[in-house]
């Protein structure tokens, strides 16, 4: 049984049964929580589910994460739909599976035909924003250079839609053609910006950790935080809204501020990979110092979002989720970036709090960012369509339920995956296959049925011991819940 755990101490529970008590006896109190919450959901681009100062293993600060799990709940089992952008994405707009959600690969744009829940809280009167990398447009990557273009189709009433890091170059070297990169050229940082991505592209990728040559305020991440704040600065009073903030880092390349990689020198006590022999341990550490600098800036910035929704007398009245699109690799396995069936790739972390939440608990429940879609729809009384496969997290959220889900579900072409808080099954994945980063010319998941991995998570939590000859019923039991 996955359990929830709590992490209050007695005397917050006084406090809290206090306040609870002057609640009950407050009418304006009443009458405000009966108001739909307003929804703030932050996403990193690209984090690992292990990477936050919450989990106690990796030297990384995320003390805004970390206050917030604090005071709502913290899932170490969530896995995102697809660990891919533009599927995980797509999954969570539509509310659904990754073989049901339309976009099997970056190829692919999101369907317009196809319901997201952000139309669903518009139409309910929500003030829908949203800014930074969506990634619903993969195929034609047509931002606008207002970045505009799609948001009102999605669902959206205000935000502004950037392209991703390597999309932005290669789309925009030489014309932007998002409002990232128009802002570069405005202000004279383009061209600097692009031959710095050129230099990191032909000097081994990660293995480059030089600081990025842009100032402060120039980098995208920071850019983003400010487009954040305007959107707030500008949603209308009295109408609830819900805003959307997705990051571009931790993304590779490891292209940290000054400040940033400052923060993280002599900072070396971070884990070596799990079965990667490709860099040397100094260059690992190097490495792992700039993704944690990248995202103690995103926490930053969720300090800053927070602090700008509390100014505005609704931090009582906003449910905040803090996830990823899915994990990085960072050589564990002898595999970078994502697209894979082992934990660092699909696991990600997930945090909620606000009215409405238990908190001070952390859970093994069974999770899926997928879920998020009904989770939102059900703390606004939207009723959630039936053809979503997205479970409404807010039974556990709110302390009525210590389960969620019997089973996770990932996949990605050629692999479908299932999880079920011990065992993981994998079909379709074959190792030795070193380009699953690449969609070029990789098999499909019918052509792939050969290959069958299983995993005791409880017993090999780093997955290095494939049990499927060895335990041909629990192989036979999980198959059951994969896709035909």
């Amino acid at each position: 049984m996955r359990r929830v755990r709590s992490t209050s101490t007695r005397r917050e529970f006084l406090t809290a049964a206090g306040a609870a008590t002057l609640t009950a006896c407050a009418p304006e109190a009443q009458v405000e929580a009966a108001r739909p919450p307003n929804i703030l959901l932050v996403v990193p681009d690209q984090q690992r589910h292990d990477w936050l100062g919450a989990g106690g293993v990796i030297p990384v600060r995320t003390p805004n994460v970390d206050a917030l799990a604090a005071r709502g709940v913290r899932f170490t089992n969530a896995v995102c739909a697809s660990p891919l952008c533009a599927p995980s994405r797509a999954c969570l707009a539509s509310g659904k599976e990754y073989d049901r959600c339309g976009v099997p690969s970056n190829g692919f744009n999101y369907p317009l035909d196809q319901t997201t829940y952000y139309q669903l809280l518009r139409d309910a009167g929500y003030h829908v924003m949203g800014c930074g990398k969506f990634d619903l447009h993969k195929a034609t990557e047509d931002w606008g250079l207002d970045g505009k273009h799609l948001l009102p189709e999605w669902g959206f009433s205000d935000g502004i839609d950037n392209a991703g890091k390597w999309d932005a170059i290669r789309s925009g070297s030489k014309q932007p053609a998002e409002p990232y990169m128009g802002y570069l050229h405005e202000t004279g940082l383009l061209e600097m910006h692009v031959a710095d991505f050129e230099r990191r592209r032909g000097l081994g990728g990660y293995s480059f950790t030089d600081p990025t040559p842009l100032p402060e305020h120039a980098y995208c991440d920071n850019w983003i935080g400010a487009q954040a704040s305007r959107l707030l600065d500008a949603a209308p009073a009295g109408k609830p809204w819900h805003l959307q903030v997705n990051f571009t880092g931790p993304h590779d390349p490891l292209d940290a501020t000054a400040r940033m990689v400052d923060g993280y020198r002599g900072v070396e006590n971070f884990p070596q990979p799990n079965g990667n022999t490709q860099l040397s341990p100094e260059v690992h550490v190097a490495v792992r110092q700039n993704y944690s600098a990248m995202i103690e800036n995103i926490d930053r910035w969720l300090g800053l979002l927070l602090e700008k929704v509390e100014s505005r007398g609704e931090l009582d009245n906003t449910l905040v989720v803090f996830t990823s699109d899915h994990g990085e690799m960072l050589g564990d396995h002898n595999f970078w970036k994502k697209r894979l069936p082992y934990q660092p790739s699909v696991g990600v972390p997930l945090v909620a709090a606000g009215p409405g939440v238990r908190g001070g608990r952390t859970t093994d429940a069974l999770a899926s960012v997928m879920d998020l879609a009904a989770t939102f729809l059900e703390a606004a009384g939207v009723a959630v369509p039936a053809t979503m496969d997205s479970r409404s997290l807010m039974p556990l959220l709110r302390g009525d339920a210590e389960q969620h889900r019997e089973i996770l579900h990932s996949g990605m072409d050629p692999w479908r995956m299932v999880f079920d808080g011990q065992y993981k099954l994998v079909r379709g994945f074959d190792d030795s296959i070193s380009e699953y980063y690449s969609s070029r010319n990789l098999p499909t998941y019918a052509e792939m049925q050969q290959f069958t991995l299983l995993f005791d998570r409880d017993a090999d939590p780093l997955e290095n011991v494939n049990l499927a000859a060895k335990a041909p019923d629990v192989v036979k039991r999980l198959e059951a819940a994969l896709p035909a």
